[in-house]
């Protein structure tokens, strides 16, 4: 029976968050105690549901005072709880986990879950946090390439374990027919629409490519009008600056019948079984990309900027398309290029991507490979 406490800034989505949820399950169903340290959010009851327990700490704030604050109590809950191993998710929190693993002499783990700029020294040392765990992992081999160039650490500190994606959820043979069918009436597809309906499930944030995308569809627009339907899929947590953004360049190009920008969705599974392709055209390297074997499982083809994770994920010409990033043109043209083929041609695509995801990136590998990382450390303490 081992005993974690997960330290992370919040719980309200992204791939922190669920593999957050995805080890307190595996630690519960091991007959461990999952404990999570964070300031809560909308996956709360997900938490409650896997068996962990939440400890609600402002874990998000890089305030000195608060991260002190902060760190004493995470000493606290892991002496009167019998912690064995602390794992901290993200570099706030980080630092104030690594000073209360350190003073009860525990185990300290890190995951490294992206590719942290450092334009000056103080943010070198501030992300260096995450580089300072007994084990740190890496989220793709990407990745580990990353820390290691940075870090410079003893290659056999830092293990890749991918992020997994539920093969139980995400099955294309089990997606919910309700929830499809009120999609499709809530982003205006009727049965008889004959468009290619594409989807960019992430988070409204810049580098992820929302504008890229809208400017692919309107080059494709001008020349087959009707050709698309576009979902951008996610919320902007604040950023309402750059959603209004989105919303311009969408009235800018005439596109308001094309795209659609749908806010958070819980039951992405059913959204991705709409598409007919998923679109991720980061324009930074996604240390993975968890989007994309989420797809992948649905049986998607997947279309990427082909850098980071995605390289990884995405097989160029079998289960998906990579394009240069930042290059609408490029998009563009690997959208129509899916456009061109018949249904039976991307479902033979999308079967391929599902395979190789089944294959190399389920939950349970990730649970499993992680579970074997806190019984290493345990086991070099007997």
């Amino acid at each position: 029976m081992v005993s974690v406490l997960q330290v992370t800034p919040a719980l309200n989505a992204g791939g922190v968050e669920r593999t957050t949820l995805e080890m307190a399950e595996a630690i519960t169903r091991a007959g461990g105690l999952a404990l999570v340290a964070s300031a809560g959010g909308r996956l709360e009851s997900d938490l409650e549901a896997a068996g962990g327990e939440l400890f609600r700490l402002p874990l998000e704030s890089k305030n000195p005072i608060t991260m002190a604050a902060n760190a004493w109590r995470l000493y606290e809950i892991a002496r009167d709880r019998g912690v064995q191993i602390i794992h901290a998710r993200s570099r706030a929190p980080a630092w104030s986990a690594l000073w209360a693993a350190r003073q009860l002499k525990l185990p300290f783990v890190t995951t490294y879950h992206g590719i942290y700029n450092a334009r000056s020294g103080l943010k070198r040392l501030y992300n260096s946090v995450m580089a300072r765990g007994d084990v740190v992992i890496a989220n793709s081999e990407f990745t580990r390439a990353h820390v290691l160039l940075e870090y410079h650490l003893n290659p056999a500190r830092v293990v890749a374990i991918p992020r997994g994606v539920d093969l139980e959820l995400f099955d294309p043979n089990k997606a919910d027919i309700a929830e499809i069918a009120a999609f499709r009436t809530s982003w205006g597809l009727h049965s008889s629409d004959k468009r290619l309906v594409l989807i960019l499930p992430a988070r409204l944030t810049r580098w992820k490519g929302q504008l890229l995308l809208i400017e692919a569809a309107a080059r494709i627009e001008a020349k087959r009008p009707s050709a698309l339907k576009v979902i951008l899929a996610g919320d902007a947590q604040g950023r309402v600056s750059y959603e209004r953004e989105l919303e311009a360049a969408v009235a800018a190009g005439g596109l308001q019948e094309v795209v659609t920008i749908t806010g958070h969705i819980r039951q992405m599974a059913a959204a991705l079984a709409v598409a007919d392709v998923a679109v991720f055209p980061s324009i930074e390297p996604e240390a993975f990309g968890r989007g994309a074997i989420e797809a992948q499982a649905m049986g998607k083809p997947v279309i990427a900027a082909g850098h980071g994770g995605f390289a990884e994920t995405v097989v160029d010409g079998e289960t998906g398309v990579l394009v240069p990033p930042s290059d609408p043109e490029a998009l563009a043209d690997a959208i129509e290029r899916l456009l061109d083929m018949t249904p039976e041609q991307r479902r033979a695509m999308g079967l391929q991507g599902r395979a190789r995801t089944t294959r190399l990136y389920s939950t349970l590998a990730l649970q499993t490979a992680t579970l074997q990382v806190y019984e290493r450390l345990l086991g070099d303490r007997i």
